[in-house]
């Protein structure tokens, strides 16, 4: 008698998955990212995440300029083998293209956001905004949860243009309050009321 598999994996290509493998693949877990050519599956999230996506994404469609998009947990295309998904990325408004649309290319993104969990911190403070910097992404956020109050700090970033890195411009702990990319004035404590 034979065991049987409870669930087959995937085997990759030899050369990785590509972008339109991402795109294409059927049966793929929600929110499954490209990296370096290999599919990231992302775990459960904390309600830590959940509320800090709601609150900067209500807070950046409070702002934004008619412009400009807020969207959340879609799919920037960088190249033919990265495909990450921000949880909160600001694009230009003529990329929206339909309802169906499923990705951006990351030309169209002016602010990619990432709330850090503990299963992606690698990839949320590493991986991820090396990736969008050398992209050209101009503006990168990343969200962590204070250790004493756990309550959110956001630190922000502008690209170097020159060396395609990004540079730390401010953290932001009650109040996030930015002229750029757009006038932002969020109140971060506003987390212990949802």
């Amino acid at each position: 008698m034979t065991a049987e598999i409870a669930h087959p994996w995937p085997v990759p290509p030899q050369d990785g998955y590509t972008v339109d493998d991402l795109l294409t693949l059927p049966d793929l877990p929600p929110h499954t990212e490209l990296i370096d050519g290999s599919l990231v599956f992302v775990s459960p999230q904390r309600d830590f995440h959940t509320l800090v996506m709601y609150l900067l994404e209500r807070g950046l469609r409070a702002t934004v300029p008619a412009e400009l998009r807020v969207r959340r947990e879609m799919t920037v295309v960088i190249d033919k083998r990265n495909g990450p998904e921000p949880d909160i990325s600001v694009v230009h408004a003529d990329a929206v293209r339909s309802l169906d649309q499923t990705y951006f290319q990351v030309r169209d993104v002016l602010l990619a956001v990432e709330v850090v969990s503990p299963s992606s911190e690698a990839r949320d403070r590493d991986t991820k905004p090396h990736k969008y910097a050398a992209a050209g992404i101009p503006h990168f956020w990343r969200v962590e949860m204070a250790s004493t109050d756990l309550q959110p700090i956001v630190q922000v970033f502008e690209l170097d243009k020159e060396s395609r890195t990004y540079v730390p411009t401010g953290t932001y702990r009650d109040t996030l309050k930015l002229s750029v990319p757009f006038d932002i004035d969020i109140d971060l404590t506003e987390i212990n009321q949802l």
